[in-house]
């Protein structure tokens, strides 16, 4: 097992992409520490860890509270001695599909602000643990904009490449101390919750932006949840002791050149 005997903090709603990770994690080994706003959900996701011989607790918290944060990752370390793995998995609401210049101040600065206030507490309150124990992995997710302009997606794109550069300046500082921080850029997964909820509530809408997105990629194909947590389980792993400071992306080639157009071949 790949995370044996590690300590994987995560915080996120159970029914998305934290509830896939933590169950990926588990299943290399790693014991489960759930967090968020959405307990009853996390529940579910212990609950079905357990049942599969795996570890798991759950708390509640707002990853917005710095003083939350801290007391919870202290318990954390209380009953497990160390903390190996920090994944903030969040969601942060944000408004898109309206032209930067008919946008609201409002809505465009929301998602910066709240995705880099999240992560500075929570990702630094992981750190200084890491930094007592000269070891651990700090895992974050972006998006598409990360890492190519990308029209139409307001403030969650300029969000996105925030996170980014945090992570590597935050890399840079820790390495010394023996932990990595790794970001994942996801071209967006298609059973995550909030595409999940658009298509339910919004069929004629989203629909056509999940079939521009795929057209995008390389493949054709945008990336699930399952692909997404077994990237993080490899990053977390020995097998990417040496990778830290930098972005992994599994948009599926869409970051490396947009691929629209299917190219006979004779």
């Amino acid at each position: 097992m790949l995370l044996q005997n590690k300590n994987a903090v995560i915080y996120g709603g159970g029914i998305s992409l934290a509830g896939s990770v933590a169950r990926a994690m588990a299943r290399e080994g790693a014991r489960i520490f759930l967090a968020g706003r959405n307990v009853a959900s996390l529940q579910k996701v212990a609950a079905e860890i357990i049942q599969n011989g795996g570890k798991a607790e759950v708390a509640g918290l707002d990853a917005m509270d710095e003083n939350a944060v801290n007391k919870h990752l202290t318990a954390v370390v209380a009953a497990a001695r160390t903390v190996d793995i920090f994944f903030n998995l969040i969601g942060i609401h944000n408004v898109q599909n309206i032209p930067l210049t008919e946008m609201r101040l409002p809505d465009f600065v929301q998602p910066i602000n709240d995705t880099m206030v999240t992560h500075f507490i929570t990702d630094t309150a992981a750190a200084r643990i890491m930094v007592r124990q000269r070891s651990g992995v700090i895992l974050s997710l972006t998006a598409t904009p990360g890492g190519v302009a990308y029209p139409l997606t307001g403030g969650f794109g300029v969000a996105c490449s925030t996170l980014e550069g945090f992570s590597r300046n935050l890399a840079s500082e820790l390495g010394p101390q023996g932990i990595r921080v790794v970001n994942i850029r996801s071209a967006g997964s298609p059973d995550s919750r909030p595409f999940v909820e658009a298509i339910v509530n919004m069929p004629d809408e989203v629909k056509p932006v999940l079939q521009k997105m795929e057209n995008d990629t390389m493949l054709k194909k945008l990336p699930l949840m399952e692909d997404i947590a077994n990237v993080a389980v490899f990053l977390s792993s020995h097998l990417a002791a040496k990778i830290t400071g930098i972005t992994v992306d599994v948009t599926v080639g869409t970051t490396t050149g947009l691929s629209r157009e299917e190219i006979p071949f004779k």
